[in-house]
């Protein structure tokens, strides 16, 4: 897996640390040219540059962190080698769209989990100014700048990429159809007002996301568990993916080989968790799941309840539940037959990662929320109406 980093501000070091031992390592291949070849030194420089690995740089608030955000960073990372993502900090998400629901700290860490990422420079701005821009292809050698179909304004009213646009160093991906942080926010914020007891109203959506079998093929990995290698399970809701779904999968893939989580099937999320509930359907939360680094391969509407049967299937050693609390299906705890096998395992915890947690955020800052929704529904609204095709990385 690829290694990820954070740029914070001063933090360049770390980039250019490993861009002096990359550049170390082109001298060295040029002397080892040298040696075998007596080529001339504009062929050796042509010969660096082919070597060198395009880098792509795009940015975001990356608030709720759901699976559009991880398929605009997938194809950015097909514009290019290595793919650098700035994280804009709270204080400009809160100027210049309203309050985020997930602080900094929690948008970067899921950033840095997503598998398409390989660096990521905190503290970044909102505004994409000419002077960042330069700074981008000075400082961390990028070389394209990616952004969404989707149009993207400064204060102004101007185009926020006109610059890289202008001199042909910006690359354009397709924006996710029927998802956005507003979407979330808005299906979180029905789902507190019915828990309050309110009659709400389904909001009608312009765009609803269709789920096709190439996207779950992009999204996959084809990895397969190694030979006698121990293969961990993990099964839950993973709704509204968190930090604290990171932290289970980070953990759990120090337990074995092989990575495999099972998302629960809606109507088992419904049965456990309530009508209102999940707030992604059980497609939308696997692709979230499998954007992430420490998961191997998803099973898609897996069953609540472990069997004999799924882990003989699927050759399981080590079993984790997403969520901890005793819960019974038909008389029986739904790990029982892990724990009898020996099989059934706990994995240190430290953030909550309960779809409540998240919701309580919304909801406990409801009118700031919904204010930002208006503002942000109204503009989702004009994208849909000018929408062309676009064809996707």
């Amino acid at each position: 897996m690829p290694l990820s980093f954070i740029l914070g501000a001063g933090a360049g070091v770390v980039l250019a640390r490993a861009l002096a031992r990359r550049d170390g390592a082109t001298r060295e291949a040029r002397r080892e040219d040298d040696d075998a070849v007596d080529a001339p030194a504009a062929d050796d420089a042509d010969d660096a540059d082919a070597r060198r690995p395009v880098v792509v740089y795009m940015d975001g608030c990356f608030d709720t962190m759901h699976y559009g955000h991880a398929n605009a960073l997938r194809q950015a990372r097909a514009c290019g080698d290595k793919l650098l993502v700035g994280v804009v900090n709270d204080a400009e998400i809160r100027r210049c769209k309203g309050p985020p629901v997930c602080d900094e700290r929690e948008r970067v860490e899921m950033v840095e989990a997503c598998k398409w990422v390989d660096g990521v420079i905190t503290d970044v701005p909102y505004e994409v100014t000419d002077a960042f821009t330069d700074e981008l292809f000075a400082k961390y050698d990028v070389d394209f700048v990616v952004h969404g179909d989707d149009p993207c304004l400064a204060p102004d009213g101007s185009d926020a990429y006109a610059y890289p646009k202008r001199i042909g160093k910006y690359r354009e991906i397709k924006r996710t159809e029927g998802v956005s942080t507003t979407d979330i926010v808005g299906r979180l914020l029905r789902m507190g007002a019915r828990a309050a007891g309110e009659e709400v109203r389904e909001e009608e959506k312009e765009a609803t996301f269709c789920t096709t079998s190439s996207r779950i093929a992009q999204f996959g990995s084809n990895k397969t568990p190694p030979k006698d290698g121990v293969v961990v399970y993990v099964h839950g809701a993973f709704d509204v993916f968190n930090r604290g779904h990171v932290e289970i999968l980070r953990e759990a893939q120090k337990l074995g080989d092989f990575v495999l989580v099972g998302v629960h099937a809606d109507a088992d999320v419904r049965a456990r968790r309530g009508a209102e509930h999940p707030v992604l359907n059980e497609k939308e939360r696997a692709l979230s799941v499998l954007a992430c680094r420490y998961a191997d391969e998803v099973v898609i509407g897996a069953p609540a309840k472990i069997t004999n049967d799924l882990l003989t299937t699927f050759n399981v050693s080590i079993v984790v539940a997403e969520d901890e609390e005793p819960y019974e299906i038909a008389g029986e705890d739904v790990n029982a037959v892990a724990a009898a096998r020996g099989a059934y395992r706990r994995v240190p915890r430290a953030r909550e990662c309960s779809v409540l947690s998240v919701a309580k955020r919304v909801m406990d800052n409801r009118a700031e929320f919904e204010a930002r929704n208006a503002r942000k529904t109204k503009s989702e609204a004009a994208y849909y109406a000018q929408k062309t095709h676009v064809e996707e990385s």
